[in-house]
């Protein structure tokens, strides 16, 4: 599975004279963890995330204390850009799904902007990859038995089964064209393992 299959388009974007608020009320209202922050010229410039807009954002309550609680020194951030950070971690519409999950864990991230020509075209988060594991076996099924019908209208056919996101061809078709059954099917959105058995 590739990226373009999975994310979000158009992606919802700040720039960094926005205010905080603004950043908070989209993210919230999208229901998103992150948002790409966009420069004069459309470039991305960095990625404000719930963390970065949560940092600041309240003074401790004196009624959690019994010893008198001080008012924070340092004024609430106002802006996108004063909070957002400027390393971001990006991938492409053609990155393989399994490549974007290993860079996920790695840099411990839930989205990642998706650029093509140094532009945002997307974002992918956790919530797109776990929406495509949640497809019902049944539909994947279906995708499996319609990919393999176009890719071979006059035959040959396969039996499949699709038990929690994993496939199962049996046939024996002959070994090049096997090979290609599999490999259609290790390309559908949601598909995890593919297995093929002779009949």
């Amino acid at each position: 599975m590739l990226v373009h299959e999975v994310m979000s388009s158009p992606a919802f974007t700040l720039r960094r004279e926005d205010p905080i608020r603004r950043a908070i009320r989209l993210l919230h209202g999208h229901d998103i963890t992150a948002a790409p922050v966009l420069g004069d010229h459309g470039e991305l410039v960095g990625i404000v995330s719930e963390m970065d807009l949560l940092c600041g954002a309240f003074e401790p309550d004196p009624r959690a204390s019994s010893r008198p609680v001080a008012a924070s020194p340092e004024p609430a951030p106002k802006r996108v850009g004063s909070v957002m950070s400027s390393k971001v971690v990006t991938v492409t519409e053609n990155t393989d799904a399994a490549v974007l999950v290993d860079l996920m864990i790695a840099k411990r991230v839930k989205s990642v902007p998706v650029v093509r020509d140094h532009r945002v075209v997307g974002m992918v988060s956790r919530r797109d990859l776990m929406a495509m594991l949640a497809v019902s076996d049944d539909a994947l099924r279906q995708a499996v038995v319609t990919a393999l019908h176009e890719q071979f209208p006059a035959g040959p056919s396969w039996e499949v089964t699709v038990h929690e996101g994993e496939v199962e061809l049996r046939g024996d078709a002959g070994g090049p064209l096997d090979s290609i059954a599999d490999l259609l099917a290790r390309t559908l959105p949601g598909v995890s393992r593919v297995r093929h058995s002779r009949r």
